[in-house]
C-alpha cells in the first residue's frame, strides 16, 4: 500500500532523509520512533504528500505521493491547524463538509469518548483537549491510511493509557492501515504490530514487536536504545 524506494530529503544544507527503503502492508499499526530531529515527521509528510522527495519515489497505492493523497489518507499534525474561532461541533462539520469519508456520527462516539464539550470553542480548549479534538478528527475518517504525528503530545500522562485503550476500537484494521510517531513509546507498545526505528534519517531496522519481545525478550524501548548504541 505504502513504499518509499530510495527515497531522500533536503532541506538547504540539511539532509532530513537519507536513502530510505521500507513499504507497509495494509491492515498494521506501525510505530516510527527515534529520537528528536531523526526523520520521524519528514517521513510522515512525504507519505502525505506535503512535501515531496529530493531524490527517490514515494508510492502510495501505486501512484506517487502528491496533495491529492489527502483523498486516502487522514493526517494528523504535530501542529494546530483549526479555525480557533469554531466550536468544537462546528470544527467536525467543517472536516464533514471537506472529506467524503468524514463519518459524522463516529466522530460523536469519540468526541463522547474524549469528554469534549462540542459547545466550548476551539480557542478555549487546553493543549491536551486540542489534542484529543485531532485525534477525534483524525480517526473519524475512513481513509484507507492513517498518519498521526505524536498523537499524544501534550495529553495529561494519567489519561494516557485509557485514551491508547480506546484508540484501537476506533481503528478498522480491515481496511486501514495506521503509522504513530511518537515519543511516548511505552503508552503505545501495546497497540503497535511493527516498530521501525530511524536515527539521523535513515532506518535502522523494522521488526515485528511480537519477535522483539519473545525471540530477542526485549521491550521496544530496550530494543531501540540497543539499536541507537
Amino acid at each position: 500500500m505504502i513504499s518509499l524506494e530510495n527515497v531522500s530529503k533536503r532541506y538547504l544544507n540539511k539532509m532530513a532523509i537519507k536513502e530510505i527503503n521500507f513499504g507497509l502492508e495494509p491492515g498494521h499499526i506501525i510505530g516510527l520512533i527515534g529520537a528528536n530531529g531523526s526523520g520521524k515527521s519528514t517521513t510522515l509528510k512525504l507519505i502525505a504528500g506535503l512535501i515531496r522527495p529530493t531524490k527517490g519515489k514515494v508510492l502510495v497505492n501505486g501512484r506517487a505521493s502528491n496533495r491529492f493523497n489527502c483523498r486516502d489518507i487522514s493526517y494528523l499534525s504535530e501542529l494546530d491547524v483549526y479555525y480557533s474561532f469554531f466550536t468544537v461541533e462546528e470544527t467536525v462539520k467543517f472536516y464533514a463538509s471537506q472529506y467524503k469519508d468524514f463519518n459524522t456520527k463516529k466522530a460523536q462516539e469519540i468526541l463522547t469518548f474524549m469528554n469534549l464539550d462540542p459547545k466550548q470553542k476551539v480557542k478555549h480548549l487546553s493543549k491536551g483537549n486540542r489534542g484529543r479534538l485531532k485525534i477525534v478528527l483524525t480517526l473519524a475518517r475512513e481513509a484507507p491510511v492513517i498518519l498521526m504525528d505524536e498523537p499524544l503530545s501534550g495529553l495529561d500522562p494519567m489519561v494516557r493509557d485509557s485514551i491508547v485503550k480506546g484508540l484501537i476500537s476506533f481503528i478498522d484494521l480491515e481496511h486501514q492501515t495506521v503509522l504513530i510517531t511518537t515519543h511516548e513509546i511505552k503508552e503505545i507498545e501495546q497497540l503497535l504490530d511493527t516498530v521501525a526505528v530511524i536515527k539521523d534519517g535513515q532506518i535502522l531496522d523494522i521488526q515485528n514487536v511480537e519477535d522483539i519481545r519473545f525471540r530477542e525478550n526485549l521491550s521496544i524501548v530496550e530494543w531501540m536504545t540497543k539499536l541507537y548504541q
